[in-house]
């Protein structure tokens, strides 16, 4: 994939979502996402109204996330918090699916709670006057076997989401080449996919952008970036 530096910054949420991260943590990810031109920042809802705030301005758009690590609050309290996270400035939403639920077999619960939740996105966004609102789901790739990462693709482009993510980055793998490349496999041409968790080196990322990923979501973003100024990739 030949690819320049700004183009590649596009496909990068520079994340930062460890328990132990302070709000000045939050304040220094938005200005690195504002030097290096990220797509987003993905940060904890608390945070949301201070990234937008620090982004202000800037062609950075603020994500966050939705139930997150398990998947496991109610669709209620999936919904109310989507509408909280939009109405304070967030414009990409990366919800966990019930993992769960979906273990258990109970596809169908899964499968209207993802539609609920786009259902939500769309009527917050009319409501605030907002377009392109991204809703990217979850699936947590670590406990699937490939049949049901297939069948959670399919769930995921059923509900009208716009993404299919690997991984929350907390269970024992995160993204890897051959998931990021079965998932677009499966997703239809409107889905696109997310890979997070584990994307550690400017070769890592390369790796699973070729693979049919379109977002990256990374910690190391920078390290990465710096790796790509450096020679790794074109200006």
């Amino acid at each position: 994939m030949a690819m320049r530096v700004r183009e590649f910054a596009k496909t990068i949420d520079h994340t930062l979502l460890r328990p132990d991260a302070r709000e000045q943590d939050i304040i220094n990810l938005c200005k690195e996402a504002a030097r290096y031109h990220f797509a987003t920042v993905c940060i904890p809802p608390c945070y949301v109204r201070l990234a937008a705030k620090e982004l202000r301005g800037t062609d950075v758009k603020v994500g966050t996330v939705i139930s997150f690590p398990f998947g496991a609050d109610s669709p209620a309290v999936k919904t109310a918090a989507v509408r909280e996270a939009i109405s304070t400035g967030a414009s990409e939403i990366d919800v966990v699916m019930n993992i769960s639920k979906f273990l258990s077999g109970n596809f169908s619960y899964v499968a209207e709670e993802l539609s609920s939740i786009t259902q939500e996105v769309s009527v917050v966004a009319i409501n605030n006057g907002l377009n392109d609102i991204v809703v990217k789901v979850i699936i947590e790739t670590a406990y699937l076997t490939d049949q049901m990462k297939r069948l959670a693709a399919q769930m995921v482009a059923a509900s009208g989401a716009d993404f299919v993510k690997t991984s929350t980055g907390f269970a024992p793998t995160g993204a890897t080449v051959k998931d990021v490349a079965l998932l677009r496999e499966e997703a239809p041409e409107g889905l696109a996919v997310k890979a997070s968790g584990g994307i550690q080196t400017l070769q890592d990322a390369i790796d699973i952008l070729n693979a049919g990923a379109s977002r990256l979501g990374m910690s190391r973003s920078v390290k990465v970036m710096e790796e790509a100024e450096n020679g790794g990739l074109q200006e």
